[in-house]
């Protein structure tokens, strides 16, 4: 099905290509956020869990991969396919032995939640099913929250049972251990099972009967995210993801004690050894799985802090690859399934802000930070599970002066959240304000188009109210917080209404507006005419010239900078327009000048998808979400 997709879009593809106009300019097509740049190749999408084979196979398990199977699969440093449907899995847990694979399952209307599935390593398909809890109504949270075996036993934690089960590996019931909160597992060489209660900071240790041997109780802050029992040193692994954020060894011959540690004291989070929110070598953010291969390799899953209710739109896949000395080998990253980056002015667009994470380079990239803190800004709406929104991985920026502002938001937004920097926090983006919200004086939701402009002005559409609203940036505190003044209304022209995007150019006072899909209640969509209009703050806020009218179907992002706006497209194809806002002719169509080695996706699904800054030389950088691949595609167009 995603296959023959795929196929179509592709054919359709070559089509467009053939009969677009010649390109004006010179543009080329890079990427970020994914290691590798192609379908085929690409780093799976969201990574929650990792099991490794003796032999070095790794299997990670995701909730949601758009274009393919749940479970991906890797060795040394290279994609070996994947296992499942896209939407199989819930990603929470996964375990394996010599034959199969045992994963969590995403609620299912068949089965329904809290089930474990039995995957043939060799056939790749499931062969058997594991009903593990009593709660199978459960759609947004984990129930299965670890997975383990040993010889011929499955150990399954049920997370509101309160409970770890013990089957055999073709699923035979053998026991219960009643265990609170009960998460990540391991089983030693003796048969003892090491169970996590990540939130109480400790590991239980049960005898083989299900006896209550001993308690290791970490720091009191404390997270216990993933366990690995190390049979060649014979201790116990424990990636914790509280504030030390690195993985702590302990000795568990006898009473349980700390050994040594893996990784910076504080991960992405220290500043002895580099900017906060910077990520490196050894600067961990959630461990959330560990292993070791045959040869000693250690294995590390990292997750970048940032989610949603919906879980498969998570910070993203960072795996790191150490040998037996604890050197770094490579890495695989998977950053971003969707979510768009916007290119830095500060830095004339060298480096680009998601709306969790931060990236440079070409071919792939770095990934220089998460800017998440979880620690000191623990309600940040990034990870706030309950938020109304569905992810926050959209980034918007401004720069002004040496502040800098980010606006988070999700796939098709009414809610848009604010936050700023300092040198104190580094690359940590602290929460300062949501629209609607107190700090904009309404409850209303933007219905009706949203912009973050150059200067850090808002500009924004809010539902019912058939204006448009301007926020004037007023200034920063001494810790570069801003603020806004009070909004100052225009009526929407009736030649665009129903109204739903906004695009303020304050360097030319231009502003663009898009007319919804008339007659339709879908305030998501944009319809085919948009309006341009010259000198608004100076008074023209009536005549537009020029008016674009759109002839691709189904546009649904735009985005401008410079004398150019740039129009994207859902369900056609992914392919960006480029209009020259003085004339409104489409001067320019973006294909893709490197189809064999950057794959571009389908579409662009969501509101802000694009992003865009002209830089110094000229030369436009357009960024695009690329939910298929997994990553940001860049174009660098010269007109």
């Amino acid at each position: 099905m995603i296959t023959k997709r795929i196929y179509v879009t592709f054919l359709a593809t070559l089509l467009i290509a053939t009969l677009a106009p010649e390109c004006q300019g010179q543009y080329t097509t890079d990427w970020v956020a994914n290691t590798f740049g192609t379908n085929a190749t690409r780093v799976g999408s969201v990574a929650r869990s990792m099991w490794i084979a003796p032999e070095g196979v790794i299997y990670t398990a995701s909730m949601w991969d758009e274009n393919e199977g749940g479970v991906a699969i890797y060795q040394n440093g290279q994609s070996l396919g994947s296992i499942g449907g896209h939407g199989e899995f819930q990603g929470s847990a996964i375990t394996g032995n010599a034959t199969s694979i045992f994963a969590a399952l995403q609620f299912n209307t068949t089965y329904g939640s809290g089930a474990v599935g039995r995957y043939n390593r060799t056939t790749q398909t499931r062969d058997f099913l594991i009903p593990v809890s009593a709660t199978t109504t459960e759609r947004r949270a984990d129930v299965i929250t670890g997975l383990a075996t040993s010889g011929s036993l499955l150990y399954a934690s049920d997370f509101p049972g309160n409970r770890v089960r013990v089957y055999t590996t073709d699923g035979v019931w053998r026991q219960d251990i009643a265990v609170s909160g009960p998460g990540a597992l391991a089983v030693d060489s003796a048969g003892n099972i090491w169970i996590a209660q990540r939130s109480a900071g400790a590991i239980l240790e049960f005898n083989p009967a299900g006896v209550l041997v001993n308690t290791i109780q970490m720091p009191v802050a404390s997270r216990p995210s993933s366990l690995y029992f190390d049979s060649s040193t014979g201790c116990l692994v424990i990636g914790d993801e509280g504030p030390d954020m690195n993985i702590k060894i302990y000795n568990i011959l006898g009473i349980p004690f700390l050994v040594s540690t893996f990784g910076i004291q504080g991960g992405y989070l220290d500043t002895t050894t580099g900017i906060k929110g910077q990520v490196g070598d050894k600067r961990f953010t959630r461990v959330t799985g560990i292993g070791k291969d045959a040869a000693g390799n250690l294995y590390v899953l990292n997750n970048p802090w940032g989610g949603s209710w919906d879980l498969g739109r998570d910070g993203g896949t960072d795996i790191h690859s150490y040998d037996s000395f604890g050197h770094l080998q490579w890495k695989l990253q998977s950053l971003n399934f969707e979510g768009g980056a916007a290119p830095d002015p500060g830095t004339d667009s060298t480096y680009f802000y998601g709306g969790t994470n931060i990236y440079t380079g070409t071919a792939g990239g770095t990934f220089v930070a998460n800017t998440v803190d979880p620690i000191d800004y623990p309600s940040d709406p990034r990870i706030n599970i309950n938020d109304r929104s569905r992810d926050e991985h959209f980034g918007q920026l401004a720069t002004v002066g040496a502040n800098r502002i980010l606006v988070a938001s999700g796939q098709n937004p009414d809610t848009f959240y604010f936050f700023h920097f300092n040198a104190a926090n580094g690359y940590i983006a602290i929460p300062d304000a949501t629209l609607p919200g107190t700090a904009f004086n309404t409850t209303a939701p933007v219905r009706d188009g949203f912009c973050l402009d150059s200067k850090g002005e808002v500009w924004a559409g809010l539902d019912k109210t058939n204006a448009i609203w301007h926020y004037p940036l007023t200034g920063f505190d001494a810790n570069g917080q801003p603020s806004w003044g009070a909004g100052i209304a225009t009526p929407i022209p009736g030649t665009i209404t129903p109204l739903t995007r906004i695009i303020y150019l304050p360097e030319s006072d231009t502003m663009i507006l898009a007319q919804g899909v008339v007659g339709s209640t879908d305030w998501t969509s944009i319809g085919t005419r948009i309006e341009v209009y010259h000198g608004w703050l100076a008074g023209n806020t009536t005549v537009p010239n020029p008016v674009i009218n759109l002839t691709s179907a189904n546009p649904k992002s735009i985005t401008a900078a410079g004398n150019y706006l740039f129009v994207g497209y859902v369900h056609t194809v992914p392919n960006i327009d480029a209009f020259n806002l003085t004339t409104g002719s489409l001067d320019s169509t973006l294909i893709n000048s490197n189809p064999n080695t950057v794959y571009v996706g389908n579409d662009v699904d969501s509101m802000y998808g694009l992003r865009s800054y002209r830089r110094s030389t000229g030369e436009y950088v357009i960024t695009k979400d690329n939910y298929n691949g997994t990553s940001v595609v860049i174009y660098r167009w010269t007109p």
